[in-house]
């Protein structure tokens, strides 16, 4: 059965291009929006009193950075295993 063309595109075409399934791919970007967005909440916080979450942000941006950063798509990790 063959897939229809704009829906591959608009779902599934880009977590192919980096070695995901769609779910897994999903999963993953999931959990970054859930931690970009705790971090947005701390930093928020910390702009309307200073004395909370003073590292909590940065310290968010920076695992997700490093994650990023070491992140390889499944065929290149599996070639490498």
């Amino acid at each position: 059965m063959a897939t229809f063309r704009p829906l591959d595109a608009l779902l599934f075409e880009h977590p192919r291009s980096v070695g995901e399934s769609y779910s897994e791919h999903f999963s993953i970007a999931f959990m970054f929006g859930v931690r970009m967005f705790v971090g947005a909440l701390a930093a928020f916080m910390h702009a309307l009193l200073p004395c909370l979450f003073k590292t909590t942000a940065s310290s968010i941006v920076r695992r997700l950075n490093a994650q990023l950063e070491h992140r390889t798509p499944r065929q290149a990790r599996a070639a490498s295993g």
